[in-house]
């Protein structure tokens, strides 16, 4: 029974499996389409054949089924790619291999979703080819939108923020740009010139466009062609002498391709392109692709082709293109499906006229083969095949390749999961995704001109057009710039620094000042930095501050002029004071050093007081002892000896103390009574703030915003002052006849007002730091050139004999002498660790002679038990007290003493015999 139930089991499953079987068709017919003679077309020919060959021969994949795939050479053009897919498409195609074009896919993907029919396409890179607007292409490459991430990643990596794109002006490379200029926004970078060439364009008009970018400023070029076109332009390039040092040249994966399948490269050809970095899509070193590569050659001479050439990425992605479709074929076998066609009811519609339109038919079973292609997942030539749900093939990977001497060097990968690397993206997938941008790098490129050192990629564009530097036209403090309307002579320190740097630059730099304002009145200094952004000016130039809202929309060059805003009131003179000699000091510090004085009496006492007569006696007397013993030693004048060696270490540490002290006394004193005192109701910022008195501030200057944004002042209080004579004229009248209270202004201005004012001082502290740079637009490579001219003008010393030549010397020394209304007094912070140190020396000794003590008091109580003497009836710390406060003799008196007390007894002991002698 049981063998009964197995046999009829086992003939169930092998009729239904003979029955699925026979429902696959013996033949599948497959078209393609592309250029039998381009660079990937070539390798797209052999791969698909060898692709071909290894399906039918593997049992495991279409059983019973024959893969046919029918080829079309397009010929480059796209009026015949287009006629050629329309004619697979009356021949009941079930899928379409291709098109190679981007342009060709655009127009006969609308077909492809009218008609249902799956195209694969292993070369049409247009980024804008997506599954949303044409779901039954195929994207069996990576899509130029990786590669242009990659580009702007590598752009990214090695700081340039301009480039200059040379394309095809046709879908595949407008869209191509298009994708890199919005990977370069998300990096602050732009491209600044797009160079579009005409697709078959003469080398006339290809030289006139490479002559235009020889004149943009960038030196970065990055060239997005075709093999054919791409390499017209380089040759001409190399003639224009734009292939030399300086220039940076990143061609995308075509000219990998064109190089990686030419077994011969030409020396003069390879010389064009020395240094020059190209990017390759990455395939992995997988079984399949060992296998493809080893049998390559035999494939190219069984397919009669004159001249040898090598596999190149795209080869290895046409190859897994056929498998992919393979194995989406055996699956919709699997899963019952069925080739059938039936009539397009919009073709009946449409007047056909002279077309045989009725001949294209849609394929019924194409959305379901459609699913089976995106739900592959195989080990291919290239890596894992498998698509993400936007259509894409995972882990989209590049290598970067430099061209150096007679081959290609790799310098690197990239990858969407872990940017720019030295290792392979595949062992980069089994670790933690990390994009920091300290963790990208790649190997040493070698750049044109044979160099390691990167080049700056931008240089002054040489167009004859002079740069427009706008400068403030100031009414007052024209020494640091000034401009004569009469004349048109522009002159002041901070135009001399921009000359001075201008000169330092490695390139020449045609520019002209152009005078913003009327000179009347100092002119708007945001008006002035807006200019920039709309194109008004290309810099500016002046005493221009650096702060963060003007950042945001401009770049500054280093520092020339350190800045900050400062309070500049008017003081009176004060004389010092009978009570001054308690100033030096605050009052914590008085307190502290007086207690410390007691303190330090107190321990010397302690430790002196059992075995130094000086500090023994009456309780009235040790008390007035500890009293002028402690406060004589601040003129080292105690006359009291200290014998115990704890005594003379804390004496020791605490006249080193004293002396600090009495030196930092003094010196604070001496400045207290011989510099001149300044009062003010304002003593600095918060106070200004707080006083609800009217401020000043100079016209155009930031200080207005800033002290209504940041601080929070009312506009009401401020009143704008243009020149140092109404500086003085207002503080002089004051907040109760008309003027103010106090003035906001940068340092530099206040230094040259004080010289003229001395009788007015600042108050309080540089309460904002800033400085005077010159403006450029942003990610201007100018700026960065010129802030390295500016850093060499500081250390020649260039920038100190401007300031000199311009700005009196004695500007910063009157500045410092009014900037501090008082003194600043002695604290207790600033002693800290003279009286930690003394503190602890202190609690040393201290516990050392508690230690001395405790063990003789235990020493005598031993001796007084041993002698059976009768207990004292008082206590143990009363007793211990008593032994303490009882006098002892120091190692030289005791052993004087016990020198001579050895002599008397013996005159003692011959008395007493002789007395005894006598009187027996």
């Amino acid at each position: 029974m049981k063998f009964t139930l197995h046999f009829w089991g086992l003939f169930c499953c092998l009729y239904a499996l003979s029955k699925n079987i026979y429902a696959r068709p013996d033949t599948v017919s497959v078209g393609a389409l592309f250029t039998f003679n381009s660079t990937i077309g070539r390798a797209a020919k052999i791969a698909i054949s060898a692709a071909v060959n290894d399906i039918n021969k593997d049992s495991s994949i279409l059983p019973g089924t024959n893969l046919v795939v029918e080829m079309q050479d397009s010929n480059c053009s796209g009026f015949v790619g287009i006629v050629q897919a329309l004619q697979f498409m009356e021949k009941d195609t079930v899928a379409i291999i291709g098109p190679q074009s981007s342009v060709i896919a655009h127009v006969i993907s609308h077909v492809a979703n009218e008609l249902q029919v799956p195209m694969l396409s292993f070369g049409a890179t247009d980024p804008t080819l997506t599954s949303l607007q044409f779901p039954f292409l195929v994207r069996t490459t990576r899509s130029d939108h990786f590669q242009m991430a990659a580009v702007a990643d590598l752009v990214d990596y090695y700081g340039w923020k301009q480039v200059t794109a040379i394309f095809m002006d046709d879908d595949y490379g407008r869209n191509g740009i298009a994708s890199l200029g919005d990977e370069l926004v998300k990096r602050r970078a732009k491209i600044l010139f797009k160079a579009a060439v005409r697709p078959g364009a003469k080398k006339s008009e290809m030289a006139s466009v490479l002559i235009r970018v020889a004149l943009m400023e960038s030196r970065v070029v990055i060239l997005h062609a075709n093999p054919d076109s791409g390499l017209a332009l380089l040759s001409l390039a190399r003639n224009l002498g734009m292939t030399s040092s300086g220039y940076v040249w990143i061609a995308t994966d075509w000219l990998s391709s064109f190089l990686d399948s030419s077994p011969r490269l030409d020396s003069g050809l390879l010389s064009t392109m020395q240094g020059f970095l190209t990017l390759r899509q990455h395939t992995e070193n997988t079984r399949r692709k060992r296998m493809l590569a080893s049998k390559w050659s035999a494939l190219v001479k069984k397919d009669s082709v004159d001249d040898q050439f090598l596999i190149n990425s795209y080869g290895f992605y046409t190859y897994d293109t056929v498998w992919i479709l393979a194995y989406a074929l055996d699956a919709f076998f699997s899963s019952g499906g069925n080739i059938s066609f039936s009539n397009d009811t919009k073709l009946h519609e449409v007047g056909a006229g002279g077309l045989q339109l009725n001949a294209m038919t849609v394929f019924d079973g194409g959305r379901l083969l459609l699913e089976r292609i995106h739900q592959v997942n195989f080990t291919g030539a290239t890596g894992p095949v498998k698509f993400d749900t936007d259509g894409n093939l995972i882990r989209p990977a590049y290598d970067i390749i430099n061209i150096v001497g007679s081959g290609l060097r790799p310098v690197g990968y990239w990858s969407n999961y872990s940017g720019l690397s030295t290792s392979s993206p595949e062992t980069l997938y089994m670790k933690p995704a990390k994009r920091v941008r300290g963790d990208q790098k790649l190997h040493t490129v070698i750049w044109p001109g044979e160099t390691t050192v990167k080049p700056r990629g931008w240089v002054f564009p040489n167009n004859g057009i002079e740069l427009k530097i706008g400068i403030p036209n100031r009414a007052s403090y024209r020494q640091f710039v000034s401009a004569d309307n009469n004349t048109g002579t522009v002159r002041g320190f901070c135009i001399d620094v921009f000359l001075a740097a201008a000169n330092l630059l490695p390139y020449p730099v045609p520019f002209k000042f152009i005078p913003f304002g009327n000179g009347s009145q100092n002119p708007s200094y945001p008006e002035l930095i807006n200019s920039i952004v709309t194109n008004d000016f290309d810099a500016v130039a002046g005493d221009i501050a650096i702060v963060t809202n003007r950042t945001r929309v401009v770049d500054f060059t280093q520092p020339y002029v350190e800045s900050g805003l400062v309070v500049l009131t008017s003081v009176k003179k004060q004389s010092s004071s009978g009570w001054a000699f308690l100033q030096p000091f605050t009052i914590k510090m008085w307190c502290v050093t007086g207690l410390f004085f007691l303190v330090i009496g107190t321990v010397v006492w302690l430790l002196e007081h059992r075995i130094n007569d000086d500090f023994r006696g009456p309780p009235v007397k040790q008390v007035i002892t500890v009293f002028w013993f402690s406060f004589s030693t601040l003129f080292f004048a105690h006359r009291e000896d200290t014998r115990s060696t704890l005594g003379r270490f804390v004496i020791i540490i605490w006249l080193f103390v004293v002396l600090i002290i009495q030196s930092s006394y003094t010196a604070s004193l001496t400045s207290i009574l011989t510099v001149q005192q300044l009062i003010s109701p304002i003593t600095g910022i918060d106070s200004l703030i707080a006083s609800d008195e009217p401020i000043g501030f100079q016209v155009g200057s930031f200080a207005e915003s800033y002290l209504v944004n940041e601080l929070g002042v009312s506009r009401y209080r401020l009143k704008a002052l243009g020149s140092p004579d109404e500086y003085k004229q207002a503080l002089e009248l004051g907040a109760g006849n008309g003027g103010v209270t106090a003035i906001v202004d940068e340092r530099p201005y206040v230094e040259i007002f004080l010289l003229q004012h001395p009788k007015f001082a600042v108050v309080g502290s540089e309460f904002t730091k800033s400085g005077w740079g010159f403006a450029f637009p942003r990610d201007s490579p100018l700026a960065v050139d010129l802030s390295t001219s500016i850093l060499a003008l500081s250390e020649n010393g260039d920038l100190q004999r401007i300031h000199d030549k311009w700005l009196a010397n004695d500007a910063a020394v009157s500045m410092s002498q009014n900037n501090e209304l008082e003194s600043d007094r002695l604290q207790v912070y600033s002693f800290s660790g003279l009286f930690l140190i003394c503190g602890v020396a202190c609690l040393v000794t201290l516990a050392i002679h508690a230690g001395i003590l405790v063990h003789k008091y235990c020493e005598q109580q031993r001796q007084v038990s041993a002698e059976g003497s009768s207990r004292s009836s008082r206590s143990s710390f009363q007793a211990f007290l008593s032994f303490a406060d009882r006098r002892e003799m120091d190692t030289r008196i005791a052993s004087k003493d016990k020198a001579a007390g050895g002599d008397h007894s013996v005159g003692a002991a011959s008395s007493s015999s002789a007395s005894t002698a006598a009187s027996c």
